[in-house]
């Protein structure tokens, strides 16, 4: 395919040279790149209605602008000439390159640098058990002893303060954990028969989801302590908890009474492809919640309400919390240095989820309409109907303004509200 231009950011030229056919530049709005492929958008279908309309005289205009590009001398170099899988390769490629670049960034960060990880040894172990919604649950332990002020058990009022010996009045259940034997310092290296690694990426969620899975169930625990191990059976007590970090709403979950020690670890070549995959399907679930999160979005950029620290961020919010994290005393270099990897291919990431969303314009609409066309003239062979010819991507174009219109809303707002109401690590 004939390529005019390869340019990097967008916007007014700064510099550019032609080398041989193509011009290589860079341009004023360092935000990105392009490469401008001759003959995008096909000619018009024999069969397109003649009937002028405003949306018709708009989808002409366009591809008359697209086909202007096309020489004499270009023949079957034009895009929509090339064979439906020639054209996924290339639509495609952006976003694999990212991939790629994720993937590198990731591994660098896991196996050579180190990785921020919630260990599995113990660094505290509550004396009993506090609802999420218990308003004692915020008291410093070092005025007032939490445990030792009654609250509501049962009904609307669970949680409450409330005087002992009135109905459905008592003190805190005793941590389970507690009664067990644990103790801070201990670290837990099995679980219910399960081994898990001190400092893996995924050994917290693993004992976490042991826990919360098992109210009133019996568990056996494999710990360590001062260098010997030991066998303890804990069961843990159904509590009312948050149901994520997001969430309003509560539910029944075992608990055990723990909390553990955070660290900084490398991680083996092998846990790659899991943690890898953690970060993908978490990447997906994010990308689906922006549109839900855009009236709170609103809200903090123009309302003055309270940003959602779990929410979307743009360019300036990234930089912005970049800093602080490189401002830290208590990281160290390495720690940094992994931090910003971490970034790099979380941005990838996102680039290549983002821009294989089957939708024009992004490659992955162009992908899309190519898989189309095969499936359609598959179709049609099977019939014995001639091939009915390229995808007509023009026909899209409104779309793609509409996606666009909506890409640039998005960015303004994520812009004005990384300025005036941020999220920082504070």
């Amino acid at each position: 395919m004939r390529v005019p231009q390869f340019m990097v950011g967008f916007g007014p030229t700064v510099f550019s040279r032609r080398r041989g056919e193509t011009e290589y530049g860079i341009k004023a709005i360092p935000l990105g790149g392009y490469i401008r492929i001759v003959g995008m958008i096909p000619p018009a279908e024999a069969n397109e209605s003649k009937r002028a309309t405003r949306m018709r005289s708009f989808i002409a205009e366009v591809r008359g602008a697209a086909l202007n590009d096309v020489l004499p001398t270009d023949g079957g170099r034009v895009f929509y000439a090339k064979p439906w899988w020639q054209r996924v390769i290339v639509m495609a490629a952006g976003p694999l390159n990212n991939l790629v670049l994720a993937l590198v960034f990731f591994t660098l960060t896991l196996t050579a640098l180190g990785t921020n990880v919630i260990t599995t040894q113990l660094e505290s172990v509550p004396a009993c058990v506090l609802p999420a919604n218990a308003e004692t649950a915020t008291l410093d332990p070092e005025e007032t002893d939490p445990c030792s002020v009654p609250i509501v058990t049962s009904g609307a009022d669970a949680g409450r303060v409330c005087e002992e010996g009135s109905a459905d009045c008592a003190l805190p259940l005793a941590s389970p954990a507690a009664e067990a034997g644990l103790r801070p310092g201990d670290t837990i290296v099995a679980i219910d028969g399960q081994t898990v690694e001190p400092t893996g990426w995924d050994s917290w969620t693993t004992v976490q989801q042991a826990i919360r899975s098992h109210p009133d169930q019996a568990l056996s625990l494999t710990i360590e302590r001062d260098g010997d191990r030991q066998d303890l059976t804990v069961t843990p007590i159904p509590n009312t908890v948050y149901e994520d970090q997001t969430a309003e709403d509560v539910i029944t979950a075992g608990y055990l009474g723990v909390s553990p020690v955070y660290g900084f670890a490398r991680q083996s070549i092998t846990e790659l492809p899991g943690y890898f995959a953690n970060t993908v399907s978490q990447s997906v679930e994010r990308l689906l919640g922006i549109p839900e999160r855009v009236p709170a979005l609103f809200g903090a950029a123009f309302l003055g309400d309270e940003r959602d620290e779990n929410g979307p961020i743009g360019i300036v919010g990234v930089g912005r919390i970049s800093g602080e994290v490189f401002a830290l005393t208590d990281f160290s270099g390495l720690e940094k240095l992994s931090f910003f990897l971490s970034l790099l291919a979380s941005v990838n990431l996102v680039l290549f989820l983002f821009n294989l969303l089957p939708i024009y314009p992004l490659d992955g609409g162009h992908v899309a309409g190519a898989l189309y066309e095969k499936a359609r003239s598959s179709v049609a062979r099977l019939r014995g109907r001639p091939d009915p010819g390229p995808f007509d991507i023009a026909r899209l174009m409104p779309v793609a303004y509409v996606v666009a219109g909506l890409f640039i809303v998005l960015s303004g707002l994520l812009l004005v509200a990384d300025i005036v109401n941020p999220i920082t690590l504070q």
